[in-house]
């Protein structure tokens, strides 16, 4: 089988480049080692760089490159999409060099590879709250950056994603119901303090309709005793919902739950 010229040159410039790599990785001149991680930067091969840098950068510390080899060792794990390590250098960079060239980036970038590493609303929301928390110490760090107001975005759609959270957990509380005690009044109380939380999320008219559930459910299993004030209670909270989205998308479904709340009320001994 014999072997295109193509593919004959292609390994020859593949086997070329290994072999630079590997001698590059092998000489004991940092100042050659830096010259070819930023050459493989530019090209792309963020592997071979992080490599290099990350030999590189604990030699640097103290020195001239030391800045700048540990800002380019995270942008080189940001662009491989290593967040997490990414995170790290740039935190480290920042707290390293607060008035550095490149302080602003790093504590943007220090955020944003938190916001990329955020996990789904149904998993745990630590790194939410840090990625939140990094990027209201940007605003009030660099108010005027014109990456301020991506980092205001940001954090807005990270709030939205505890407000979901919280819009599951109190689901999740409705959906257990009289299970192993009252999870009806559990689901009320998580989504009011959801509402106080996330006053301005696009959950909130969930969140009302969440406890007029919880409030009909809870009362149409109650002892007979306990129903009119319980199905009062579901009124009320008809009335709060209506009253907030007049047009909402479950007003039908609320009517329901205010004309059968109604007629028990008439019927049930005062």
């Amino acid at each position: 089988m014999r072997i295109k010229p193509v593919c004959f040159l292609l390994f020859a410039i593949l086997f070329a480049s290994c072999g630079e790599y590997n001698k590059i990785l092998k000489s004991t001149d940092n100042e050659v080692k830096y010259s070819y991680a930023k050459k493989y930067f530019e090209e792309g091969k963020y592997s071979r760089s992080i490599t290099l840098l990350e030999d590189l950068v604990p030699r640097f510390k103290g020195l001239d490159r030391g800045e700048e080899s540990l800002y380019l060792l995270g942008q080189s794990y940001y662009n491989s999409k290593d967040y997490l390590s990414a995170t790290e250098m740039f935190t480290t960079y920042y707290n390293s060099y607060p008035n550095g060239e490149y302080a602003e980036p790093a504590l943007f970038y220090a955020a944003y590879g938190m916001y990329l590493d955020s996990p789904d609303p149904k998993l745990d929301q630590s790194k939410t709250y840090k990625a939140i928390a990094e990027f209201q110490r940007y605003m009030e760090e660099y108010p005027q950056s014109e990456r301020s107001e991506q980092a205001k975005n940001y954090m807005f759609e990270l709030q939205e994603k505890l407000a979901e959270k919280e819009l599951l957990a109190a689901q999740l509380y409705l959906n257990l119901g009289n299970y192993m005690g009252n999870n009806y009044e559990s689901a009320v109380i998580t989504a009011r303090e959801a509402m106080k939380s996330y006053p301005f999320s696009k959950y909130s008219e969930d969140y009302q309709m969440i406890i007029l559930r919880a409030r009909y459910e809870y009362a149409e299993r109650s002892t007979l005793e306990t129903q009119p004030e319980r199905y009062r209670m579901v009124l009320d909270e008809y009335f709060n919902y209506k009253n907030t989205f007049p047009e909402g998308k479950y007003m039908r479904e609320a009517d329901r739950y205010y004309n059968r709340a109604q007629s028990k009320i008439e019927v049930l001994p005062s």
